[in-house]
């Protein structure tokens, strides 16, 4: 017999409000880091017409899933500090954009986690980058 469906707790669901806002964030530090880098290296005085190039480069950089995937400044130390609890065996929120699944961590490897999600069948594991992913405790969620 299945468990009954249980809803996302009211704290996954902020952080996956959490995430969409860390995620800004990360494009304005890629923008920052484009205008400081464009000031010291080109030095072009600050105004209009470089904050408008950094911005026009920011944006086409949101465009690359690659280069997207790979620079999180703020998203990824924030992930790390929210995970740095888990140990193997807990159980624990894999937050993705608009999704929200529970796992089980099956092992900790410095910035790895492997977890076991329902869907992935039981022998199977994801390895994924605390970096790069959301993994909220279960436990701050009850």
């Amino acid at each position: 017999m299945r468990s009954p469906i249980q809803p996302i707790p009211v704290a996954v669901q902020q952080w996956m409000r959490r995430a969409r806002y860390l995620r800004w964030l990360d494009a304005g530090a890629a923008w920052l880091a484009l205008v400081v880098g464009l000031q010291l290296l080109a030095g072009i005085a600050v105004g209009g017409p470089l904050l408008a190039a950094a911005g026009a480069v920011t944006a086409l950089g949101a465009w690359l899933a690659p280069l997207r995937v790979r620079w999180r400044p703020v998203s990824g130390l924030v992930g790390v500090r929210v995970s740095r609890t888990l140990r193997p065996g807990d159980r624990a929120w894999y937050v993705r954009g608009e999704r929200a699944d529970v796992v089980i961590v099956t092992a900790r490897h410095g910035m790895r986690l492997s977890i076991a999600a329902p869907e992935l069948g039981a022998a199977e594991s994801l390895s994924v980058r605390r970096t790069r992913v959301l993994v909220v405790p279960a436990a701050t969620t009850v």
